[in-house]
Parts: C-alpha cells; structure tokens; sequence
C-alpha cells in the first residue's frame, strides 16, 4: 500500500500540480505531445502506456496480493537490503524531478513545445545534466525494480529507458534549432546524462 500511495503522490505532484501551476502562471497547457502518427506523438503514446503499466503493477502489489505471481517475480532477489535501496531511489527521484522542475521554472512541457517559446535552462541541476528529469524518472524505474523485481517492473525499465532515449535526441534536435549557439556551446560542456564538473566553471 506504500508504494502505491508513493507512486499517486508521484504523479500528482510530477504531471498534475506541477502542469497546473505551469497553466495557471503562463495559460499554456504543458502537455505537449501530438496526437499524430511522428516519432514525437507516437513516443507520447508509449509514455502513456508505461504509466498505465506501472499503475496496474503496483495496483496488484497492493490490493491483489495473491496476484502477483502472475508477474512473474524475480524471487532471487527479493531481499530487504536491495528494497532499502529501490527505496532510497525512488525518493531520490521525486526530490530529482521536482527540484529539476522547479529550475525551469515556466520553460517546463511534457514533450516539445512548438508554438510557444521558451528559456535555455543551465542552472541548478541542468548545470550537472542536460536532462536531470529523464535521469530522476529512470532512477525511479530503477527503484522500482529493485522494490519489486518482477518481469513487468524489468519491461518498464526497457521501455521507458527506449522511449526517454528517444525523446532526448528529439528534444536535442529541437533546442538545437531554437537557441542554436547558446544550446552548442551547453552540449559541448554539459553531458547528456552527468557532468562532475558544474557548467560555467
């Protein structure tokens, strides 16, 4: 029941409070993926269907215990020790991701924003990573892996980690044609995932 209740407090604080204060501040709804057939509207679709994967896993885990066989879990590594750390991961990212969101401040959008223009975000976590809310939410999938490690809990990791992939190398062609040398002299200095080194020293 924790972990289900961890992952509502999840969502509402990641997707629905944090695009209602992006549309109650700007007017513009942060979601931003297409419903076209492009790499952009159908990765949109994926996404969706990851979160409704992971609703269905924990919502078995937590009310249809009995269930959880057919999930086929990973009974070898269900151990308290890699619990703490799934865990320990799974906070880790909501404190990640919203940190992360908060530093782009109205720029934030579910997808690629192509109608309204917005800010080159380098400071606070895009200072280490070009994109500290995909890692916080494959830091997530991995925690919940490691809370229940089952075959479900490995596909999501296999498909977000394809479909987050994915996105940045869309969303690096995007910013690339938006703020042109402003986003090449970032890329050069930042990397896509970490940089030990903070941008701009």
């Amino acid at each position: 029941m924790i972990l289900f209740i961890y992952f509502l407090i999840y969502f509402f604080l990641i997707f629905v409070l944090r695009s209602f204060l992006i549309w109650k501040n700007t007017s513009i709804n942060p979601l931003t993926f297409n419903k076209g057939d492009d790499a952009h509207g159908y990765n949109g679709k994926v996404f969706g269907i990851i979160c409704i994967i992971e609703l269905i896993v924990v919502s078995i885990y937590a009310f249809i215990p009995s269930m959880h066989t057919y999930l086929l879990p990973f009974w070898y590594l269900e151990n308290e020790s890699l619990q703490y750390v799934g865990w320990t991961l799974l906070i880790l990212s909501l404190i990640m991701v919203w940190l992360s969101q908060s530093n782009m401040r109205e720029s934030w959008r579910i997808g690629i924003d192509e109608q309204n223009k917005t800010e080159l975000i380098i400071s606070g976590f895009f200072a280490f990573s070009r994109n500290p809310i995909f890692l916080g939410i494959i830091i997530a999938n991995i925690g919940l892996f490691l809370v229940l490690p089952n075959a479900f809990t490995l596909l999501i990791i296999a498909l977000s980690t394809t479909s987050i992939n994915t996105q940045v190398r869309l969303e690096e062609e995007f910013l690339l044609e938006e703020h042109r040398e402003q986003y090449r002299t970032y890329k050069s200095k930042v990397n896509r995932w970490l940089s030990l080194k903070k941008y701009g020293h």
